[in-house]
């Protein structure tokens, strides 16, 4: 991973299942510089690599420091998460918006830091006033308090996005691909023809109408080729069944 990624940072984390638990979501998300400040329960921790499971090499080489400040030495930009206001002029952005940001700094070579505070009381005024930028995430105002773990994996979440190109949606159409015009259209032609045959079309004023949903019908549905084969099978085994007078 390129060392432009930004440096996550557990200000003095209390459980080592969090630190754990943050690691395995950085590594979700293509994320493995992390920073751990002054942890209660000492370092390395156990129950932490326990909760990676599979992302331990994040851990591994986890920056063991004393203080914040320590921790974001050389960082050019530090973002600092927390849902109270502080009383402090700091810019405050969203998850979504300092990933846009991350991303152009780490173009320009720049290195970006994200601070993340205990479980139990967050970050300190102190800690705050090592940033440049506050990240708040739009949550329920009534239960902003975000676990430590969930919080580093909807930053890091957002840093994978604001990159990401995967399309929106997407459609297996299978080897065939899809359906073109002429493939439905021609297969329609028969069944229209079938149909007449029977006098489905009645009555006559009503023809035009039931015809056209018919075909509204057929090219509303995404086909793939497969499918129009498959269709083209049925018509003609029940046209087939019909014209020879065999029973149902």
């Amino acid at each position: 991973m390129s060392n432009t990624n930004p440096r996550i940072v557990l200000v003095e984390p209390q459980m080592g299942e969090n630190i754990g638990a943050a690691a395995r979501g950085m590594w979700n998300f293509g994320l493995n510089d992390m920073a751990v400040v002054a942890p209660r329960d000492g370092w390395p921790s156990d129950p932490a690599i326990a909760m990676a499971a599979g992302a331990t090499h994040v851990l591994e080489g986890a920056h063991l420091c004393e203080t914040t400040r320590e921790a974001v030495a050389g960082c050019t930009h530090v973002y600092a998460t927390t849902a109270r206001p502080r009383g402090m002029t700091k810019r405050v952005v969203t998850p979504r918006q300092a990933a846009t940001e991350m991303h152009e700094r780490a173009a320009a070579g720049e290195k970006v830091a994200v601070l993340f505070g205990r479980e139990r009381s967050g970050l300190g005024n102190d800690d705050i006033i090592l940033s440049n930028t506050i990240i708040t995430a739009p949550v329920n105002p009534a239960f902003a308090s975000l676990n430590l773990a969930q919080c580093v994996l909807l930053v890091a979440y957002e840093w994978m996005q604001a990159a990401d190109q995967t399309p929106a949606a997407t459609y297996d159409a299978g080897k065939g691909g899809m359906a073109n015009r002429e493939q439905v259209e021609s297969l329609l032609d028969f069944v229209e023809g079938e149909l007449e045959e029977v006098d489905f079309f009645w009555p006559e004023a009503k023809a035009p109408t039931m015809r056209a949903a018919l075909r509204n019908l057929y090219h509303r549905a995404p086909l793939t080729a497969n499918d129009v084969g498959i269709l083209w099978g049925v018509a003609r085994a029940l046209v087939g069944k019909r014209r020879s007078g065999g029973d149902r």
